[in-house]
């Protein structure tokens, strides 16, 4: 299947499997809920050329992305959207809760993705938007039905479904049937509502069932849980692709600072050799940084932080040191090496 603008995304058939190893080439880890987002994202723009199979009509599917803070949401989602070579616009759940007015929030969103499609309203109406903070949009223990959560629940069903939005004064029109929409959010506390209904007491177990298969049924979120944590019926209905990222261990957030193409590692060293110095740092220190990040439980996003911190030193002398040529780095808590030519 060619991406929607008639090209092959990195020049190859976009499959699910081709999705996914470019989605390896910037993301690590997450296996699982890359091959989940690769089949969702192929079958939803297989949809567009297709709409209709047999005499069928073929739903749109958004995504629901279960995700801890800090495992790199957003980066997976831009990537997505890179690969298929269409719009993506951004939006916080939380800043449209917070709104009086939560349709001109989403006709400014709308507005947003047909700028990010140069105006044209073909392309807009074929792009991604991501909401964030999905989870905030439930109504707090106590509150009654009816709470501005829930409003955004109803006014975000409208357009995920399928709607046409006006855009101000020029009265254009973007019709959202065809919009991916992708929204995530932490969800703390549901695990504790998936836990208590964990196994499919009505399926029965055999010796020759795929216990994997069983794993992975019993460990879905379901519906009913998302109920439960506080999304109406009808909003949770139009997210039936779920995925679960993971938390990032110690060795994950060693292996996102040096093995994605654009990691740090790698910008930090092509800003050196522009100075034209080698960058050389030994995989102890990658090691060191992790375990520190891992302490301040934010995910990836202190990595970068602690990374610039401890080549500040480095950027500080460069420029004054014509002569060095490269920079060793063999602990996170020893001074860098300069080695001159």
């Amino acid at each position: 299947m060619d991406s929607p603008n008639g090209q092959q995304a990195a020049g190859k058939k976009l499959t699910p499997s081709a999705i996914t190893n470019y989605l390896n080439q910037y993301v690590v880890g997450q296996d699982e809920a890359k091959k989940t987002l690769s089949v969702a994202l192929y079958s939803h723009f297989r949809r567009l050329g297709k709409p209709r199979l047999g005499g069928v009509e073929i739903a749109k599917s958004n995504i629901l992305l279960i995700v801890p803070t800090g495992t790199g949401k957003t980066l997976l989602c831009e990537t997505l959207s890179q690969i298929v070579r269409v719009p993506f616009v951004t939006a916080s759940a939380t800043s449209l809760a917070q709104s009086k007015y939560v349709n001109e929030e989403i006709e400014a969103l709308m507005q947003r993705l047909l700028e990010k499609a140069d105006g044209d309203v073909a392309k807009a109406q074929r792009g991604i938007v991501f909401i964030d903070e999905i989870d905030k949009l439930k109504a707090s223990e106590g509150e009654q039905r009816g709470t501005s959560g829930e409003r955004v629940q109803h006014a975000l069903l409208k357009i995920m479904e399928g709607a046409p939005v006006r855009l101000g004064i020029a009265q254009t029109i973007i019709d959202t049937t065809n919009i991916l929409f992708i929204c995530a959010g932490a969800f703390v506390g549901l695990e504790s509502i998936t836990a208590a209904n964990h196994a499919f007491g009505y399926i029965s177990t055999r010796d020759s069932d795929d216990q994997k298969i069983l794993d992975r049924l019993n460990s879905r979120v379901k519906p009913t849980d998302l109920f439960k944590y506080g999304l109406i019926p009808e909003f949770a209905g139009r997210l039936p692709v779920i995925a679960n990222l993971q938390h990032l261990s110690k060795e994950l957030l060693a292996r996102i600072m040096v093995e994605p193409r654009n990691s740090i590692y790698n910008q930090f060293r092509e800003i050196l050799k522009d100075e034209g110095v080698e960058l050389v740092i030994e995989q102890e220190v990658f090691r060191q940084i992790a375990e520190m990040a891992f302490e301040y439980k934010v995910g990836a996003r202190s990595l970068r932080g602690i990374f610039e911190e401890m080549l500040m030193p480095v950027m500080y002398q460069i420029p004054d040191r014509p002569e060095a040529r490269k920079v060793v780095i063999k602990s996170l808590f020893e001074e860098p090496t300069l080695v001159a030519a």
